[in-house]
């Protein structure tokens, strides 16, 4: 930091001082002074000494050292036969009301010092009453004016410097809003931005972990009887786990700010069947109906939505639904938008049969699903189906232009 830039910090930071070292300086001059020109030395002095001591409280205390300023200074027109040096330093606390002190204390200060300004020419300069003619009157009003102008001037010092100290607080007090406005943002972007990922993960890691799953128990019990089907389940475990590795590392590129896994392409609708043959290797039946015609194109982000939901809905009927289960997804498009539907013969919520394995699931992927959805103005509904089964409807509008 540049030495003036220091000194300046200083000097903002301790105004006490530095107005008690102008009051000192004062004290030097003019009360020294005021004793070796005056005919009343002890009296003068003490007046000039109460007209100046209060210049070290004018910044910190305003209204307090303007009123004992102006308390002495009618002490002086009222009982001093003479002007005394000290009054120079009023027009510091004209200067001090205006930039330091409430508005009504800068305004009634400026009128006290206007007012005292033609006492003080009435009592030692030009006294209208005395004298001959117009000669006297002239001079009186031209020397009021003369005085109550450097006062103005004084005055308007102060409310100048007042303005700037306001403007300059008010752009502080608006950079510390904008920068905890910032941070807020910050934060609510990390904590969307974790969510987010907590989505991916579980969709990547459940369903695949879940085929894995499955592949392995049931190649468990039928290499026994034809030891072909394990090395043709073990393949599929080995693709399966291929492709969660790859999407794992699509995602920790984009995480690292990677700008090649950036890129990659995210899966979309015209990945669903490719979804489907993964889980109908894992032993799954699934039939996919498709119904109407896309009267415009989704975003990415929506497709992406849509095959997590069918992937996700999958999954949890791989997990759940118990033994020779078939699932039926169907996806629909309406004048509205796209809605599908994934609904499974399963054992369902509450129907008999074996439940399912302790931890098997906490609600994650049905409220990834909802929190999805929901972020591209859509609804889903995850319910047990009346006929048994379950049933995952999921609806998308079309993104209005």
């Amino acid at each position: 930091m540049l030495v003036h830039r220091r000194i300046q910090a200083w000097l903002q930071a301790n105004p006490f001082k530095v107005d008690a070292a102008l009051m000192l300086f004062s004290v030097l001059i003019f009360v020294v002074s005021a004793a070796t020109i005056s005919a009343r030395p002890v009296f003068d002095m003490l007046l000039s000494l109460g007209i100046v001591v209060p210049l070290a409280w004018r910044r910190t205390r305003p209204v307090l050292s303007g009123s004992i300023t102006a308390f002495f200074c009618l002490i002086q027109v009222i009982f001093s036969a003479s002007p005394l040096p000290a009054d120079f330093t009023v027009l510091a606390t004209v200067y001090a009301l205006a930039a330091y002190a409430p508005r009504w204390a800068s305004l009634g200060g400026l009128v006290l010092a206007l007012v005292g300004g033609m006492l003080f020419v009435f009592r030692y300069f030009a006294n209208p009453l005395e004298g001959l003619g117009s000669m006297s009157a002239a001079m009186f009003v031209f020397n009021v004016i003369a005085f109550d102008a450097v006062i103005l001037v004084a005055w308007t010092f102060g409310d100048l410097a007042r303005t700037r100290r306001l403007a300059l607080q008010a752009l502080e007090d608006r950079a510390r809003r904008l920068e905890t406005e910032r941070q807020q943002e910050r934060d609510l972007a990390a904590a969307d931005e974790r969510t987010h990922i907590a989505r991916e993960m579980h969709d990547i890691v459940a369903h695949s972990l879940s085929v894995i799953i499955t592949q392995a128990d049931g190649a468990r019990y039928a290499s026994a009887q034809d030891p072909e089907i394990a090395a043709k389940t073990l393949g599929t475990i080995a693709e399966t786990g291929r492709a969660s590795l790859r999407e794992m590392r699509r995602l920790l590129g984009v995480l690292r700010g990677d700008e090649l896994a950036s890129t990659r392409p995210l899966p979309s609708l015209a990945d669903v069947d490719s979804l489907v043959d993964a889980v109908k290797r894992a032993g799954l039946e699934v039939d996919v109906i498709r119904m109407g015609n896309m009267r415009r194109q989704l975003p990415a982000g929506a497709e992406l939505t849509a095959y997590r939901v069918i992937q996700e809905s999958l999954t949890n009927v791989l997990k759940h639904a118990g033994p020779s289960v078939r699932a039926q997804v169907e996806l629909e498009w309406t004048s509205r938008g796209l809605e599908v539907r994934v609904h499974d013969d399963g054992r369902g919520a509450g129907a008999d049969g074996p439940p399912p394995p302790p931890g098997a699931g906490s609600g994650q992927g049905i409220n990834g699903m909802t929190e999805r959805v929901a972020l591209y103005d859509g609804k889903l509904v995850a319910a047990p189906a009346a006929g048994g089964g379950f049933r995952v409807t999921a609806f998308i509008p079309y993104t209005e232009a």
